[in-house]
């Protein structure tokens, strides 16, 4: 017969999830916010293109356009200001929001220098294309991640691909008029490979309001070569009026941006 007083105890008859039930729940998480520069105009902004930049390629060549105005930013609670620069910088971790030109031609440039969270993803979307900032066009660029890629990406080539919503790929903007595509010629993103996060969650918020926007994604993440062929597609197809040559050339060492980081998240949201 077992000793009572001596055997072990049995272990816990609770489940892990039933011990959290005794935790204090942590607090939620304030929304994010847009904040402009200049008081908040009674019209929302309505640029002809919107382009957000993910990438580390895309954000150096964006960062490095001088011609740009800086109109606002896009706040999340969770990510801290310590550390950043007064003048922005590529090594801060913001979102700072760009105007290129006025009136009737704007474009805006978002360039999101911090990580943004799978589950903040859908709400970040809203923020950039929602009923502050209405674009007619909207382009997203982002670096493919080796994981999510079927197929073998080799480390020392070039790679450039596309997705769009409906109404890119028809041809029509929102007044049902055609058009031709942004980005001509580029392969579509192979069948079986996938995209999550936040550039998931912009090309589905721009294919739920109909809106025309295609996700450009590169590969590798960081590089001279990658840099260059972001650098030209983006003036042969984006921005024709901007001189983007001198943007990351041979005497620039800074084009090699080792300071710049990408921000991946394990995400369940896939397009």
């Amino acid at each position: 017969m077992e000793d009572v007083l001596t055997e072990l105890p049995p272990p816990s008859r609770f489940f892990q999830e039933d011990l959290d039930n005794f935790a204090t729940p942590p607090l939620p998480l304030q929304s994010p916010s847009l904040l402009f520069s200049s008081p908040k105009p009674d019209q929302p902004l309505r640029p002809s293109l919107l382009v957000i930049a993910l990438s580390s390629p895309s954000l150096y060549v964006l960062h490095h356009i001088s011609s740009k105005t800086l109109i606002g930013s896009l706040l999340l609670p969770e990510i801290p200001f310590s550390g950043n620069s007064i003048e922005p910088s590529l090594g801060d971790k913001s979102c700072n929001i760009y105007a290129l030109n006025e009136a009737e031609n704007l474009t805006l440039l978002v360039l999101v220098q911090c990580p943004v969270s799978a589950e903040r993803s859908n709400a970040v979307a809203k923020l950039l294309i929602g009923d502050q900032i209405i674009p007619e066009r909207v382009l997203i660029l982002d670096s493919v991640q080796s994981q999510n890629f079927r197929g073998k990406l080799a480390p020392d080539e070039t790679y450039v691909f596309k997705l769009e919503t409906s109404a890119e790929r028809k041809g029509l903007d929102g007044n049902g008029c055609g058009g031709s595509s942004l980005l001509k010629g580029l392969d579509y993103f192979p069948s079986g490979s996938v995209l999550d996060g936040l550039a998931a969650a912009l090309l589905a918020r721009c294919q739920m309001r109909k809106i025309r926007g295609t996700l450009c994604v590169s590969w590798p993440r960081h590089g001279v070569p990658v840099v260059a062929m972001v650098k030209s597609l983006l003036q042969r197809n984006v921005l024709h009026g901007f001189d983007l040559s001198s943007i990351g050339d041979a005497k620039d060492k800074s084009s090699r941006f080792t300071s710049i980081k990408n921000y991946p998240f394990d995400s369940d949201m896939y397009t």
